[in-house]
């Protein structure tokens, strides 16, 4: 069964049925859970391929939704400015790029929008100014970094670490939110194969 939501139906999905995922190789993120709990934001912890946080519609049998609705958003989080240049300056392994490219090489084909999350506000004086741990030089920093906002990222936001979880929250919600408002999706029970 295929089904589009009203306006009504979206906002009350978001208000009792998003969940918000994280990944469970995801550290030091008690300052973001504690933001959910405070603002009671239901959460949990699970395997995501690309992205360290993303959301869900949760099934609602009585609303009609048989099955966990999953949107093809995710947001990656970075603690600061040093871990993003020692991701973006790492040497390639056996693959021809590092990691963190590889990564968002996969959320691109797969179709997922992937917004960056740095915990440092002024995060961008930092990369030009060099005030970071890394050898990577500021101008060969900020063009790896513009070339990948360029190629994979739909925002970069730089924040402080009491504000990541309102951050990574609002991406997501609005994200799920136009999702919700575009939706053609079969919503009904999954039919078990013989």
């Amino acid at each position: 069964m295929h089904y589009r939501f009203t306006e009504t139906e979206v906002n009350k999905l978001l208000k009792e049925n998003l969940k918000v995922l994280y990944d469970t190789r995801e550290q030091q993120n008690s300052h973001i859970l504690d933001y959910f709990d405070r603002n009671k934001i239901p959460y949990k912890k699970q395997k995501i391929d690309e992205g360290d946080y993303t959301a869900i519609i949760t099934k609602c049998p009585e609303k009609g939704i048989y099955r966990d609705i999953y949107f093809p958003v995710a947001v990656e989080r970075k603690n600061s400015i040093d871990e993003l240049a020692n991701n973006l300056a790492e040497k390639t392994d056996t693959h021809d790029d590092i990691r963190l490219i590889r990564e968002l090489q996969r959320a691109k084909t797969k179709g997922i929008k992937i917004y960056l999350i740095i915990e440092d506000k002024n995060g961008m004086e930092n990369i030009k100014k060099g005030n970071y741990r890394s050898l990577y030089k500021p101008t060969a920093f900020l063009g790896r970094l513009s070339s990948i906002q360029d190629l994979y990222l739909y925002d970069t936001i730089f924040t402080e670490n009491k504000n990541t979880g309102f951050e990574i929250y609002r991406k997501l919600y609005y994200s799920v939110r136009n999702f919700l408002k575009e939706l053609d999706a079969d919503i009904s029970p999954q039919v078990e194969k013989c």
